[in-house]
């Protein structure tokens, strides 16, 4: 009773880091990959079945965070060269300091794992703490050993 007044709950309220009405044409691209990826009736796609060769052409904007449980953590399995020029991948997001177009990394991750489907997030280059060019990054949860193991992460700048 209380877990289906839970999930009733979860229905009714507006997720955070919402995928807007229209992606760009790139992140499109890889949230169309992803749904191609699901098996049968599944809600999300098996980790396994994901292929970083596939988005070849887009190495550069992809990402790949590990999702770990007990205690909740998020580590940078893979990143793109044009995402950080900083050593990130192989550390957890709370051991190195993210900028753009990584900020907000853990939240977003954790959002995705709990909400269990994609989300994004836009920062604006009107932004002067980043002084960085406007981008997206959209986040894709991928299932895998009972849970959400893993997301795939693209960035789109402009």
């Amino acid at each position: 009773m209380i877990a289906r007044t839970i999930i009733q709950r979860r229905a009714r309220t507006r997720p955070p880091y919402p995928l807007p009405a229209h992606l760009t044409p790139e992140l499109a691209r890889v949230h169309a990959y992803w749904g191609g990826l699901l098996r049968g009736g599944a809600q999300m796609p098996f980790w396994d079945d994901l292929r970083l060769t596939d988005l070849a052409d887009l190495a550069g904007r992809l990402l790949l965070v590990d999702v770990f449980e007990r205690p909740a953590r998020f580590r940078i399995n893979e990143v793109g060269s044009e995402l950080s020029t900083a050593p990130v991948a192989g550390r957890f997001l709370d051991e190195v300091k993210l900028e753009a177009p990584l900020e907000y990394l853990a939240s977003q991750c954790s959002a995705t794992v709990e909400c269990g489907a994609p989300t994004f997030f836009r920062a604006a280059a009107e932004r002067a703490e980043i002084m960085a060019a406007p981008y997206g990054r959209l986040l894709l949860p991928l299932w895998g050993d009972g849970r959400i193991g893993l997301l795939l992460g693209a960035v789109e700048f402009g």
